[in-house]
C-alpha cells in the first residue's frame, strides 16, 4: 500500500492540464481519499510503472509529488476521522 499526494501549480492552463492528468493516472491505480491524495494497493512492479507515469507528467520545477510506502500492514498505520467513510481496498467489490 502506498499513499500518493501531489500539489500541482495550477496558475496557468498547462498546470491545470497536469493536475487533471496526474489525477487520472492515480485513479487508474487507487482510491481518492482526499482532493490530492490517493491510496494505491499496488505491487512493486506496478508502482514503478505508476511512478514513471507521474514523473513524466509532473513539472519538477513547479509541482510536488510525494509517495509514502505504508507496506503490507498498512491498516494499523491509518486512522480515519470525520466524513466520507473509509473503505477496505482488500474487501468485497460489487460491480
Amino acid at each position: 500500500m502506498v499513499l500518493i499526494t501531489y500539489d500541482i501549480d495550477t496558475t496557468d492552463a498547462a498546470g491545470r492540464k497536469r493536475l487533471r492528468r496526474i489525477a487520472k493516472a492515480c485513479v487508474n491505480y487507487g482510491q481518492r481519499v482526499q482532493a490530492s491524495v490517493f491510496e494505491c494497493d499496488v505491487d512493486a512492479a506496478t508502482l514503478v510503472t505508476l511512478k514513471a507515469a507521474l514523473l513524466e507528467i509532473a513539472d519538477p520545477a513547479k509541482d510536488s509529488l510525494r509517495i509514502y510506502h505504508l507496506g503490507n500492514k498498512w491498516q494499523g498505520k491509518v486512522e480515519h476521522f470525520g466524513t466520507k467513510p473509509s473503505y477496505d481496498p482488500e474487501g468485497f467489490l460489487a460491480l
